[in-house]
């Protein structure tokens, strides 16, 4: 279900629609159903996993950290933190976008980018623990 999640620009829509999936599949797998009205913390503790949203920070911070660490002339490193000026944008918003998310990400969990190039410290740093 998060496979390649690491390079999405999810949208606040894009999560709610999947940790609504999620509370789905948890509910049929403890064999409870809506009409229940069983929590949804009761039934994450009785299975043990994280909230979906921190998961999918966790993993797009993992693969900056990775893009990170990359040398400057790498093609990986190259198109993502790039950014091309010369294009002409639409009207309206901006798209958000993977920087900008992971930017926000940052800012959330209060983590700075200095540490990215000390491993075990940023795995310690982005590591969502499992109830």
């Amino acid at each position: 279900m998060l496979y390649g999640v690491e390079c999405w620009p999810t949208k606040r829509r894009h999560v709610q629609q999947l940790s609504v999936a999620e509370m789905r599949m948890l509910r049929w797998f403890c064999g409870h159903t809506r009409r229940d009205r069983v929590r949804n913390e009761v039934i994450r503790d009785r299975v043990g996993v994280a909230p979906i949203e921190e998961k999918l920070t966790q993993h797009r911070l993992r693969w900056f950290g990775h893009v990170q660490r990359r040398p400057p002339e790498a093609p990986v490193r190259i198109g993502v933190l790039e950014r091309v000026d010369n294009v002409k944008r639409g009207r309206g918003r901006p798209k958000l976008t993977w920087d900008e998310l992971v930017k926000r990400d940052l800012k959330d969990w209060n983590i700075s980018k200095e540490i990215v190039l000390d491993r075990s410290a940023w795995r310690l740093a982005i590591n969502v623990p499992e109830p």
